[in-house]
């Protein structure tokens, strides 16, 4: 049976907010992302959600403790769900993530990963998911890492075609994983 997965992103960091692209560094939310976790919890505590999945990084973490942090509802890190690492360019400002992205599909950062072997970590933790949560709905908090695996595993989107979008933010996405046949 098929897991409805509802995708968030993290809420905005101070990184965010002026410009860098954090990757493996935890990050902070800033006063605007706190804000922002906090109508996230609001919007999705009574949503049919069953689990709440985030990634281990700070600004996830703090957006779900925000969010979900006063409900029954469990919470559980998985560090699958972490943005691309980046390697030495952890918190480059965003508009050299940009130019390198392309290039980055299959090539890792200099001491970090490419963004395919990002997107099949994250495609690990999403199989489990299907094998383990048949007919639940479950909030994932992570990436645009996150995001991608999403919509390859669920839509069958190419990676490089993902690479070339602009990433627009919206108040969740919504997927459907049915198991593997193995």
């Amino acid at each position: 049976m098929p897991v409805a997965v509802v995708f968030e992103t993290h809420s905005i960091s101070e990184d965010n907010e002026i410009g860098f692209a954090t990757g493996w560094l935890g990050g902070r939310l800033s006063a605007a992302g706190r804000g922002q976790a906090a109508r996230l919890g609001e919007r999705r505590r009574r949503n049919g959600i069953d689990v709440v999945f985030t990634s281990d990084l700070n600004r996830a973490v703090e957006t779900a403790q925000i969010a979900f942090g006063t409900s029954d509802l469990p919470v559980v890190l998985d560090w699958r769900l972490r943005e691309c690492n980046y390697g030495f360019m952890n918190g480059m400002p965003h508009t050299q993530l940009n130019a390198e992205r392309t290039a980055r599909l299959d090539e890792p950062f200099p001491g970090g990963e490419s963004w395919q072997e990002a997107v099949q970590r994250v495609a690990l933790f999403l199989d489990q998911l299907a094998d383990e949560r048949d007919r639940q709905r479950v909030l994932v908090i992570g990436h645009v890492a996150t995001r991608w695996a999403l919509d390859q595993r669920a839509s069958g989107r190419a990676l490089d075609d993902l690479l070339s979008e602009p990433f627009q933010w919206q108040e969740g996405w919504e997927y459907t994983l049915d198991r593997r046949v193995r």
